[in-house]
C-alpha cells in the first residue's frame, strides 16, 4: 500500500509540474492509472466520485506537506482546475553555512510542535534539492547545548498565521492580576519567545497603544476578523526590550523592602544592598521598574514594602484582587 501510494503521489505531482494549463478533478482523475483503476473514468456513480475526491484531497495535501505549490485556478466557466509552475517550484542554488543551517534547525523544531512539521519538513526537503550540502546538517546540534523552545499554546499557530497575513484578531485575555479574561482585539505585528515564553506584539484596537502579550494568558480561540490594519506596522518590533521593561528589568529607580531571612532568593540577587535588621528580617534595596509590583506579590508575606509608597499601594491592590478571587 505505502509503494501504491507513493508511486499515485508521483504520478499526481508529474501530472500537475507538466502541465500547461490547470486540470480539472475529472481530467487528472482520467489521467493516473491508480485512480482510473480504484474508481473508474470520471462518470462513475456518486460513490466513487466522493471516494475519489476524498482521496485526492488527501493526496493534494500530501504534496503540499512535501514542499509542491500547487495553485487553484478557476477558469470562465467557473470550474476549478490545478497546477504546479515550475518556476514556483524551482529554487536558485542554496549555501548555508553552519550557523545559519543551525538557525533553520532551531526552526524546524519549532515548527514540529506546533502543527507545522509538514510544512517545515518540506521546507528542508525543498533546500536539499535547491543544493543545500550533504554535510550540512539542519538538525544537528551545533555546540555543547542544544537550544529548545517549546511551543504549547493552542493560540502560537493562528497568531503567526495572523501575523503572515496582516489579519487582525479577537481573543480572551488574562492579565496577571485580574480574576477573569476580557475581549482584547489586536492587531498582531511579531511573535518571539522570551526566557521560555511566547509573546505576541501588536496594535491595541481599544486603548489606541501598542501592547504585548504573553500567550500563555489568551484563554479560548483565537478568532480572525477580516478588516484591514488601521496602525502602521512598524520597521523593528522590540518584544524583548518591551517586556523586559514590563518584567520590570529595565528600571530606573530604586525600591525599598522588607524580605524574611532565609526567603526571596532570587530578590537578593537583585539586590543592590542588603541589611540584616533582626527578628528574622533583612532589609533589600532593589532596582524598580514596571512591573515590579506583579513580581513582588508572587513571595506572599515574606515581602513588605517600604517605599515608594506607589509601589506599596500597587502591592496592596494586587493582593486584593487575589485575596477576592
Amino acid at each position: 500500500m505505502a509503494i501504491a501510494k507513493a508511486e499515485r503521489l508521483m504520478n499526481l505531482a508529474l501530472c500537475l509540474l507538466g502541465t500547461r494549463r490547470p486540470l480539472s478533478k475529472r481530467e487528472l482523475r482520467d489521467s493516473i492509472e491508480a485512480y482510473v483503476e480504484a474508481f473508474g473514468p470520471g462518470k462513475g456513480g456518486s460513490g466513487s466520485e466522493d471516494s475519489f475526491n476524498r482521496m485526492f484531497e488527501r493526496d493534494k495535501d500530501d504534496l503540499r506537506e512535501l514542499g509542491l505549490v500547487i495553485e487553484t485556478v478557476e477558469n470562465l466557466d467557473g470550474e476549478v482546475g490545478y497546477l504546479a509552475r515550475r518556476d514556483s517550484n524551482r529554487l536558485p542554488p542554496i549555501t548555508l553555512d553552519a550557523e545559519e543551517a543551525a538557525a533553520l534547525g532551531l526552526a524546524a523544531k519549532v515548527w514540529q510542535q506546533a502543527r507545522l512539521a509538514g510544512a517545515a519538513s518540506g521546507a528542508l526537503q525543498k533546500l536539499r534539492a535547491a543544493g543545500l550540502p550533504e554535510d550540512v546538517d539542519p538538525y544537528e546540534a551545533h555546540g555543547a547545548l542544544e537550544p529548545r523552545i517549546p511551543v504549547h499554546e493552542a493560540a502560537f499557530e493562528p497568531l503567526m498565521l495572523a501575523c503572515r497575513d496582516r489579519r487582525p484578531v479577537v481573543f480572551e485575555y488574562r492579565k496577571a492580576n485580574a480574576a477573569r479574561p476580557e475581549t482584547r482585539q489586536v492587531e498582531p505585528w511579531a511573535l518571539e519567545c522570551w526566557r521560555g515564553h511566547w509573546y505576541l506584539a501588536g496594535w491595541d484596537r481599544d486603548r489606541g497603544a501598542e501592547r504585548v502579550f504573553r500567550l500563555s494568558r489568551i484563554t479560548g480561540k483565537v478568532r480572525s476578523r477580516g478588516a484591514r490594519f488601521t496602525a502602521p506596522v512598524p520597521d523593528v518590533v522590540t518584544v524583548r526590550e518591551t517586556v523586559a521593561g514590563w518584567a520590570g528589568e529595565i528600571a530606573d529607580r530604586s525600591a525599598r523592602i522588607r524580605l524574611r531571612s532565609g526567603a526571596g532568593y532570587p530578590l537578593r540577587a537583585k539586590a543592590t544592598s542588603v541589611r540584616e535588621l533582626g527578628d528574622g528580617w533583612d532589609e533589600l534595596e532593589i532596582p524598580y521598574g514596571h512591573g515590579l509590583d506583579a513580581w513582588l506579590v508572587e513571595f506572599g508575606p515574606d515581602v513588605v514594602v517600604l517605599e515608594p509608597a506607589e509601589l506599596r499601594a500597587d502591592v496592596v491592590d494586587r493582593l486584593r484582587a487575589v485575596a477576592e478571587g
